[in-house]
């Protein structure tokens, strides 16, 4: 296994994946993406002391002349919302920001989703550059297009499809992920492997302490797999009309808990994204069992893998059923019709379920 890997998505919009160590400080890979005279560096507070100089630098040496300003808000998916997307577009205001200027993504998931928003707005789209800091945004939200903020009635109920310009995961900086943080993004990267490779799943159970380790090579092995599972997806299906949505796996229930839990996340008691999501997984294994589509042994494989890589696998204590029902049905993966789920026929095998009963899903969550 090699520590650099490059991932090409294609379809209607081409771009690379690049995974590896030391990316943030290379000029020459930013050079090739950078097109105009404007830049602006979206980060949060966590983020941007760490790294927000350093990607700087390598802006203005890949474009000397460059105009770089930053927009830097508090950390935290609970600012991921429309006033902070205001905010990030004044900012893009402010730099004079032309049709052909980049914003340069510098995060998690929430300044990825934000800042994507922003660029897809600001003059009605402007080159967006993903570099994203955490393990679940590597191979989750930079990959894909899919941007927005949330809204107090759900998660990314405001948002637009807008393909980066490319992603850059340097892999360095995972060294200092919180083990929490790291433990949240794996939960994304079996979910690769419980809806589209029973095979990586289990190089996951063999590979599990490595990756609590932050090996170098098993976590750009388990990216770079991660990223040409959801790269072949996006490619085939860019606006989630069809199997894009068996990424979703986990996420109906997961979102449903962050949304009742009000998107508190990390450094609370709340459960962040990649924890939400890990419940999320077993509970749609479980409703999977429940009618009749697939074994209770595999709900319980999937149960023991996310425990054993730090995971929490069952509904936090004090949360309603009835509540999270409730907020599944304002999820905007709802339809007309009724509840749609990701369900599986066994591990590494999924599809999309619609007119699931209330009840079936209510003694799911009853029992979760």
């Amino acid at each position: 296994m090699s520590t650099m890997r490059t991932v090409r998505v294609e379809g209607e919009s081409l771009y690379d994946i690049s995974i590896g160590p030391g990316l943030l400080a290379d000029p020459v890979r930013i050079s090739h993406v950078l097109r105009g005279r404007h830049a602006l560096i979206v980060s949060d507070s966590n983020v941007a002391p760490l790294y927000a100089d350093r990607v700087e630098q390598t802006v203005r040496t890949a474009r000397p002349g460059i105009e770089v300003a930053r927009f830097v808000m508090p950390a935290g998916e609970q600012e991921k919302t429309l006033s902070r997307f205001c905010e990030c577009l004044d900012a893009l205001a402010r730099l004079g920001a032309t049709r052909d200027a980049a914003v340069v993504a510098l995060g998690g998931g929430v300044i990825g989703d934000l800042a994507g928003f922003a660029a897809a707005c600001w003059m009605r789209g402007i080159d967006v550059v993903q570099m994203p800091t955490t393990l679940l945004s590597m191979v989750d939200s930079s990959v894909g297009g899919k941007t927005g903020v949330d809204l107090p009635a759900g998660k990314n109920l405001a948002g637009a499809f807008h393909a980066p310009r490319a992603v850059i995961a340097d892999t360095a900086v995972l060294r200092t992920l919180p083990p929490r943080e790291l433990s949240a993004g794996l939960a994304e990267v079996v979910k690769y492997g419980a809806v589209f490779g029973a095979d990586f799943l289990g190089w996951l159970e063999s590979h599990a302490s490595a990756l609590l380790a932050g090996d170098d090579m098993a976590l750009t092995e388990a990216i770079a797999r991660s990223c040409l599972y959801k790269a072949e997806v996006v490619s085939r299906d860019p606006y989630e009309h069809g199997e894009r949505a068996l990424l979703n796996f986990g996420h109906t229930f997961g979102h449903a808990i962050e949304a009742e839990q009000g998107y508190a996340g990390a450094g609370s008691d709340s459960l962040n994204h990649g924890e939400a999501v890990a419940v999320g997984m077993v509970l749609a294994a479980r409703l999977s069992t429940a009618l009749g589509r697939a074994p209770a042994a595999d709900a319980q494989r999937l149960q023991t893998l996310l425990q054993r890589l730090g995971l929490p696998t069952a509904i936090p204590h004090g949360l309603d059923p009835q509540a999270l029902l409730s907020r599944m049905r304002l999820d905007k993966k709802a339809e007309a019709g009724g509840l749609r789920f990701i369900l599986w026929d066994h591990a590494g095998l999924a599809s999309v379920v619609r007119g699931v009963p209330d009840e079936r899903v209510l003694e799911v969550l009853s029992t979760g």
